[in-house]
C-alpha cells in the first residue's frame, strides 16, 4: 500500500479476531517505530511488544480509555525516557509503527496518553525513570471497514499559504 494510500484510509480499529499477527509483521511494526526520526536523534523511546493474554487483560484493565486492549493479540506499549522531546518523538513513531500495520492489513488504536498509564509500568516491570505514553493494540478488524471514508475539514478550512487565511488553492 502506498504510504497516502495508507493515511487516507487508516482508520481507528477497537475489535479485532483473534488471529495471531504473524512474527514478521510484528517486526516490521516495531521497525518503523524504530526507524522514526526523533529530536537530536534521542530516540527516547522503548516498545515493549504483548501477546500473553492476562498482561493482555491486565493492560486493558489500567488503560481505561481503551479496556478493548484485553481482546487484542497484540499491544505495543510504547515509554519513553523523560525528556523535552519525548512526547512528539514518540507519538511520531506511533504513527510510524499504526501505518506500518494498516499497510499490513492490521489495525490498531491509540490507547491513553502520557500520565494516565503509570498503572502499566508495573505490569511490564517498566522502570519509573520510563513514562509510557501510550498502549497500542494491534489485530485484524472482526469486520470489513469503510478504508477511506472519514469525516474531514475541507482541505480550504485547514490549510493556508503563507499567511492564516490566506487560500492554499
Amino acid at each position: 500500500m502506498d504510504t497516502l494510500e495508507a493515511i487516507r484510509t487508516l482508520l481507528a480499529v477497537r475489535q479485532y479476531r483473534s488471529t495471531r499477527v504473524p512474527a514478521d509483521v510484528v517486526r516490521a511494526i516495531v521497525e518503523a517505530g524504530r526507524l522514526t526520526g526523533s529530536a537530536m536523534n534521542a530516540q527516547p523511546w522503548h516498545f515493549i511488544v504483548v501477546e500473553d493474554g492476562p498482561s493482555l487483560g491486565r493492560l486493558g484493565a489500567v488503560a481505561t480509555s481503551g479496556p478493548y486492549v484485553a481482546q487484542a493479540p497484540l499491544a505495543i506499549v510504547v515509554a519513553v525516557t523523560k525528556s523535552k522531546f519525548a512526547v512528539s518523538d514518540a507519538s511520531r513513531a506511533i504513527q510510524s509503527m499504526m501505518l506500518a500495520a494498516w499497510a499490513n492489513g492490521v489495525g490498531s488504536n491509540w490507547v491513553g496518553f502520557a500520565g494516565t498509564l503509570a498503572g502499566v509500568n508495573p505490569i511490564l516491570g517498566i522502570p519509573a525513570t520510563l513514562d509510557v505514553v501510550a498502549v497500542v493494540p494491534f489485530g485484524y478488524p472482526t469486520r470489513r471497514l469503510g478504508q477511506g471514508r472519514k469525516q474531514r475539514k475541507p482541505l480550504a478550512q485547514v490549510a493556508h499559504r503563507e499567511r492564516y487565511g490566506q487560500p492554499l488553492a
